[in-house]
């Protein structure tokens, strides 16, 4: 079987990675790929855009493929499922009706208070004058969002006011670009994030293991916010009793609710956790698709092989599989960065080391690279690399990922060294 990923990150690759371990996969292609999957075995670039749905559709039938795995969120609203569906093509990636469950936060909040999921609270509006308003009837701090996709830099956690009316004329004056239509105003929830992702084929949802991103990007959980710095799971604070009232509260009802809208949900549904420091918790967001960097964690994990579970989605009988088979132990990775992201970096330098990391233990995701014409990885992105690590504990595997992490170099190079430092308390 030939299977097309759809992206160029660290989740892609590892996709593509898990993909090509079963014997069933005979090739995997990515579009447009980066320099980890342009040299891995059984895989090869196809030099297409992700939003480039014709000529995905295109290579897709002419060469056999089958099987499309959409890994970004923005081919996903854009409605790349329904134009592939469409051609005859088999895709796991919802439709672009259940993708607005990520690309409106405003359509999201309104389908979580019609379902009873817990969530904060919140308001939604459209002008600068009247979001204000009800931003002075609020305490701080209070949480600022652009209302669509805004490549994960839409949403400001606000200490004062000043802060706040600043995020708000900033996404009205459009930083965001179109994700600024609207601006959703919402409480400020303390405790501590976990990412459930789960699988769904529209009428039965199974999570994977939770686990826990590094937003920040400096060591104590400092400094801006980022795509992710790193991650591991299974996330400890995420008990057996709390994933059970997940289930129940937050999965099965979202999954109820999209079927009552009329939408046949199937691919990924990721909910953004906060846990509240007395062990309750809200809702903070949903994705529809893969997590990044959680990807990288979760499938090192994996046992069951992931074309099964995709094929059970897709072809809606994830009921009648017999239970997610996982790994022993934990898995955690670890963010190599161009020096200066968030903000400005620079591309083009040339990384060694990987080989290295990969004899040391390591698992090595390409995430922001490119190979040149003389067979060289270079850095193509803010978040270059992404170093996991397995083992019986937390302890062995954070150990896995920064002992292949010392072999790989590049000019600017960056990364947390505190990453997991929740679980070594």
């Amino acid at each position: 079987m030939k299977v097309l990923v759809v992206g160029n990150g660290g989740r892609e690759h590892a996709l593509a990675w898990k993909l090509l371990q079963s014997n069933k996969i005979e090739q995997v292609v990515c579009v447009p790929g980066n320099g980890g999957t342009a040299i891995m075995e059984r895989c090869q670039n196809l030099p297409l855009a992700v939003d480039d749905f014709a000529g995905i559709s295109a290579y897709a039938l002419a060469n056999g493929i089958s099987l499309v795995v959409v890994g970004p969120e923005v081919p996903l609203a854009q409605g790349i499922t329904d134009y592939l569906q469409a051609q005859g093509l088999m895709v796991f990636g919802p439709s672009q009706a259940g993708a607005q469950i990520e690309a409106s936060k405003a359509w999201a909040k309104a389908l979580m208070e019609e379902a009873g999921v817990p969530t904060a609270k919140a308001g939604v509006f459209t002008d600068a004058v009247s979001a204000k308003s009800y931003l002075h009837s609020q305490g701080v701090p209070i949480v600022i969002k652009a209302d669509g996709l805004a490549a994960g830099k839409g949403v400001t956690v606000a200490q004062t006011w000043e802060q706040a009316e600043s995020a708000i004329d900033a996404i009205f004056q459009g930083q965001f670009g179109s994700a600024g239509s609207s601006v959703v105003i919402e409480e400020c929830l303390l405790g501590q994030e976990v990412s459930v992702l789960a699988l769904t084929d529209g009428l039965t949802i199974r999570p994977l293991l939770p686990a826990q991103d590094h937003k920040r990007v400096g060591e104590g959980d400092t400094g801006e916010n980022t795509g992710g710095m790193g991650a591991y799971t299974p996330a400890p604070i995420a008990t057996a009793e709390l994933m059970a009232r997940v289930q129940t509260e937050v999965l099965e009802k979202t999954i109820a609710a999209l079927r009552n809208r009329g939408i046949d949900y199937r691919g990924i549904l990721y909910a953004g956790l906060m846990i509240t420091p007395d062990g309750d918790f809200r809702v903070l967001e949903f994705n529809c698709r893969f997590g990044d960097p959680e990807t990288q964690v979760i499938l090192p994990m994996l046992d069951t092989p992931l074309e099964d579970l995709i094929l059970a989605c897709i072809e809606q009988r994830l009921g009648d599989m017999p239970p997610i088979a996982w790994k022993q132990g934990a898995a955690a990775t670890v963010v190599a960065a161009s020096g200066g992201y968030p903000g400005n970096y620079d591309k083009g330098k040339v990384i060694t080391g990987i080989d290295q990391a990969t004899v040391a233990g390591a698992t090595v995701f390409h995430a922001g690279t490119k190979l040149d014409a003389q067979q060289q990885i270079l850095t193509d992105g803010g978040r270059v690399l992404n170093v996991t690590g397995l083992g019986e504990n937390f302890q062995q595997a954070i150990a896995q990922a920064y002992k292949g992490l010392q072999h790989i170099q590049f000019d600017g190079i960056y990364y947390r060294r505190d990453i997991g430092h929740r679980v070594l308390k």
